[in-house]
């Protein structure tokens, strides 16, 4: 039998969308659901190998996520949930 590697659930707290990230979803035909469906996953999307292992390590510290994907047009994305899980907002990098 494999071994599996323990996962902490990552909880969201209440998803948000700014109004760009609104837009930019809306302008690709696309909506939250996906990127989100990614995130919990932890597939964090185009951040760098250094930020990818700070979150994955951010979940069992209990400290912020920050996750970037593209839309199908090209906009990035920040995926940001807050260090106490209260709030998972989706912004345009402009926007924070």
């Amino acid at each position: 039998m494999k071994q599996h590697e323990h996962w902490s659930i990552l909880s969201l707290g209440t998803v948000y969308s700014t109004k760009g990230a609104s837009r930019a979803l809306v302008e690709s035909g696309q909506t939250v659901a996906p990127f989100l469906d990614r995130y919990l996953q932890r597939d964090w999307g185009a951040c760098g190998k250094e930020d990818w292992a700070m979150n994955d390590e951010a979940i069992e510290k209990g400290e912020r996520i920050l996750a970037v994907y593209l839309t199908a047009k090209g906009e990035k994305l920040w995926v940001i949930t807050e260090w106490d899980r209260s709030a998972t907002t989706f912004l345009l990098p402009d926007e924070y």
